[in-house]
């Protein structure tokens, strides 16, 4: 139960910690990066290509991607 419980607060922690700029990958495994987030919202808008933004639920975010430099 220890190791789930963690991973859920892990989970927690990012997705409040979501800001302008991350690259995002969503639980239906759609890539793209925020646009517009708002603290108080539960939704955030996602730029998943060139001019199509889409919003989705917040806590939808599965995982961070980090970028290669």
């Amino acid at each position: 139960i220890r190791p789930q419980q963690k991973k859920v607060k892990e989970h927690k922690n990012m997705v409040q910690n979501l800001k302008r700029g991350d690259s995002i990958v969503t639980a239906g495994g759609i890539v793209g990066k925020i646009v517009k987030s708002t603290e108080n919202s539960e939704e955030i808008t996602v730029e998943i290509s060139k001019g199509v933004n889409v919003n989705i639920i917040r806590h939808m975010v599965s995982d961070l991607k980090t970028s290669k430099k």
